[in-house]
């Protein structure tokens, strides 16, 4: 990621997905960088999965991890990834990003059967 880019040195960035009357809901997540695609993880039948299958519509902005913002909304795209090589792709990148805690995650999840109910989420900065 560019020095200039606004996420540069972040770990947390804030999610923002839109219900269908427009009122903007956002989360704090994990991302990572991937050949200029930014990508996260959630739970497949979390409210941003089911928000983002009626419009790709969203905003990111640098967070801490109780979402206090530390920078400025930034309009995006994002979807919901339904193919197995870009769901590679998004988790290689995140486990080199976040190491031994995406590990743990990843254990988590393992043990509580969990782990194929989740979604990537792939967002295109606009």
């Amino acid at each position: 990621m560019a020095p200039d880019h606004p996420l540069h040195g972040h770990r947390y960035l804030s999610l923002a997905t839109f219900r269908k009357n427009g009122a903007k809901v956002a989360t704090p997540v994990w991302f990572a960088e991937d050949a200029g695609k930014l990508y996260v993880f959630t739970a497949g039948g979390s409210g941003k999965v089911k928000r983002l299958r009626n419009s790709s519509r969203a905003e990111v902005a640098p967070c801490s991890v109780r979402g206090e913002l530390r920078g400025d909304w930034v309009p995006a795209q994002a979807i919901v990834v339904d193919d197995a090589a870009t769901e590679g792709r998004a988790y290689r990148a995140l486990r080199g990003k976040y190491g031994w805690q995406m590990w743990l995650t990843d254990l988590g999840s393992k043990l509580t059967g969990k782990i194929d109910q989740r979604a990537v989420i792939e967002v295109t900065l606009s």
